[in-house]
């Protein structure tokens, strides 16, 4: 499947910005599973500099300066992805156990296992509590196989959690969102990442974007889309399988992967640094993906 996706983020201040600095993960990373062909940044006011590398997770990262006062900034990222179909990873898995993956990554020394240890500990959003314990274990009980065990997990939440755009923001902590059974994608993805790292397991945050399918009849709305998040488990000998807690399904070519790291603090879209702009600041985002 080939897509267009466009992302624009548009800040309004109330006041100058004099100077401001920022790091943007907004251009889809390739994967073996994903072509990029086109991306392009557009940035206005136009910045000194666009400088654009490789994070520590692999991912396409920019970062840019405006050094003259403005009382508005509009990023819009755009770009051509062509995602292939994954088939039944499920049932094509190397045979495991959950606690044989765990110990696999304990005494592993092969070196994507040694990678993944990174994805087992504590991480900004990712705080280990004994009632994210008692929740995760009730999925994984003795013995069962690995990716069984985190289907259940996925399907529990999607199950047991009321998706909630209203309810938290970025910064609402696990325990709010497992005490009161609602949040939103990202939060649903880091719920299941504390599950999985805290049975010694290896999980890790996915940004990106899901197409959405209109009613029956019913025209497409143009930036009526939106990014998203889910997780991926490691298992050994394999690799990396993606989860969407959010539909309860394995991601496929609907799943426009943008980039991975610990928790959201790794991959957020625009993140940065102001000098000015007052106390009342405005922000839209649209997301319009297109299939082509």
């Amino acid at each position: 499947m080939k897509y267009r996706v466009t992302h624009r983020t548009k800040y309004n201040y109330s006041k100058n910005v004099t100077l401001c600095y920022n790091v943007a993960h907004l251009l889809p990373r390739t994967t073996p599973l994903q072509a990029c062909h086109v991306s392009e940044l557009k940035i206005n006011p136009l910045p000194e500099a666009v400088n654009e590398w490789s994070d520590f997770f692999g991912n396409r990262q920019a970062s840019f300066s405006i050094e003259k006062p403005h009382n508005e900034l509009v990023v819009t990222a755009i770009t051509e992805v062509e995602v292939f179909a994954a088939g039944t990873l499920l049932n094509s898995a190397f045979p495991t156990t959950w606690e044989q993956a765990a110990a696999h990554l304990k005494t592993s020394t092969e070196a994507e296992s040694i990678d993944a240890r990174l994805f087992v500990l504590e991480s900004d959003f990712i705080e280990f509590s004994d009632e994210i314990k008692n929740y995760s274990t009730q999925s994984f009980a003795p013995g069962r196989g690995l990716l069984e065990a985190v289907e259940d997990l996925m399907h529990r939440i999607y199950k047991e959690f009321d998706y909630d755009p209203g309810f938290s923001s970025i910064a609402t902590p696990l325990s709010e969102v497992l005490k009161h059974r609602k949040g939103v994608c990202q939060d649903f993805a880091h719920l299941a990442i504390a599950c999985l790292r805290m049975q010694g397991l290896a999980a890790r945050y996915v940004s990106g974007y899901l197409e959405t399918i209109p009613p029956a009849g019913k025209e497409r709305l143009v930036g009526a889309d939106a990014s998203h998040a889910w997780f991926s488990v490691y298992v050994p000998h394999q690799g990396w399988v993606d989860f969407d807690p959010t539909n309860a399904k394995i991601p496929d070519e609907q799943h426009i992967t943008a980039a991975w790291g610990r928790d959201y603090a790794d991959v957020a879209p625009l993140k940065g640094v102001i000098f000015g702009g007052g106390d009342k600041n405005k922000l839209e985002v649209s997301v319009d993906v297109e299939r082509i």
